[in-house]
């Protein structure tokens, strides 16, 4: 197996996890079945990445991970605490990983329907993300938001040349207005372009590839929390790290996933959960919380999810508002980072959970804080 960071189609050393990684993409798979050489998808990739580093002034590198021995003291926790960073990368957050691994399974499936608009249901980051990729390849993307979405997001979706779908809540109607039209978008011919796995499969191949770093980057890594709005990044992460014990974090203000599982224990019969999943997932009431980007009122992922955490050996958490609020305040004086609160969550997860000294344990602060960035 290649080392990370070592090319096998050149000397040249890499940073792109799309092709340190490439042998262990779906998409890649994909094309060599196609019949595609391993170059073509290498300058696939390339080409990709270019012209996203032309739109958004970055492109795919692989992303630090930081010693957090000083923020874990700061919070009391003994343990060897790793800090997984995203805010730096395309898009200021996670959220372009899932959908760059969408449009290389477009691209090798050779799909031309370039006239075909692309559609999003999301508050911020995936948005944002998903007009960035979405430019690159030349494709128009609608997107869905909530009429509480940050303004500086929605400035940013505008001069991504995105078409801005404000939606309006339903109160006869249960569920996100923002998914609900989506999905009505989608039925009148428009092509899924979300970090929802359930209508968009590929999202979590991408994301994958942040768990893979990981593992290269972090000896002996026992556990990983990590932060869920619609459960992709927790299914990415789970999958590529899987003999690590995952947490997925959930706050008080809106906790389904945690839901489902206390309906399924202790059996976690999951077969019957896709059965009857109107048993166990269902729209939570009025969610709420500063971490925006976690108030999906459905956790869309939460079946592939859970089994990732049963098969780990973790457990779902909720973490209250005021441990969400303290740990960001925290997390960002000690390290000087701009991250918001959706990206320290999991870091709040782990305050709240009992981990036995001197567990190795990773976080990620997956997303920057835009309306932070406005007013700094």
């Amino acid at each position: 197996m290649k080392q990370p960071g070592q090319s096998t189609s050149s000397d040249v050393t890499e940073t792109n996890p799309f092709i340190v990684y490439r042998e262990r993409l779906d998409s890649y798979n994909n094309a060599m079945l196609n019949g595609w050489s391993d170059q073509q998808f290498v300058d696939l990739v390339s080409r990709l990445d270019q012209d996203i580093a032309l739109i958004d002034g970055t492109g795919f590198s692989i992303t630090p991970v930081l010693d957090g021995s000083e923020l874990a003291k700061a919070l009391g926790l003994k343990v060897d605490l790793k800090i997984k960073v995203e805010i730096d990368s395309v898009g200021g957050s996670h959220k372009a990983r899932h959908l760059f691994g969408v449009a290389l399974h477009l691209a090798v499936a050779e799909d031309t329907k370039e006239t075909q608009p692309l559609a999003i249901a999301s508050c911020g980051n995936a948005a944002i993300a998903a007009a960035i990729v979405a430019k690159a390849i030349n494709r128009p993307i609608e997107v869905f938001v909530p009429t509480w979405a940050e303004k500086s997001a929605l400035a940013t979706l505008q001069n991504l040349g995105a078409q801005i779908q404000v939606c309006e809540s339903n109160p006869s109607a249960l569920g996100d207005p923002c998914y609900a039209r989506f999905m009505a978008q989608v039925r009148r011919g428009s092509q899924p372009f979300g970090v929802q796995g359930i209508n968009t499969p590929s999202t979590f191949d991408g994301g994958r590839t942040l768990g893979w770093e990981l593992r290269d980057q972090v000896d002996n890594l026992d556990r990983v929390f990590v932060q869920v709005g619609g459960g992709a990044l927790g299914t990415a992460t789970g999958r590529a790290l899987p003999n690590v014990a995952l947490y997925p974090v959930q706050v008080a203000g809106c906790a389904p996933l945690k839901r489902a599982w206390d309906l399924l224990a202790p059996e976690f019969d999951l077969e019957r959960g896709r059965a009857n999943p109107e048993e166990f997932m269902w729209p939570w009431d009025q969610p709420s919380s500063a971490a925006s980007g976690l108030l999906d009122d459905v956790t869309y992922d939460w079946l592939p999810l859970l089994e990732a955490t049963i098969e780990s050996g973790g457990t779902p958490l909720v973490v209250p508002e005021t441990t969400l609020i303290e740990t960001h305040e925290v997390a960002t004086s000690v390290t000087g980072l701009n991250v918001s609160p959706t990206g320290v969550a999991g870091l709040a997860g782990l305050v709240e959970a009992s981990v036995e000294d001197g567990s190795v344990v990773g976080v990620l602060f997956t997303g920057i804080d835009r309306e932070n960035e406005v007013s700094a």
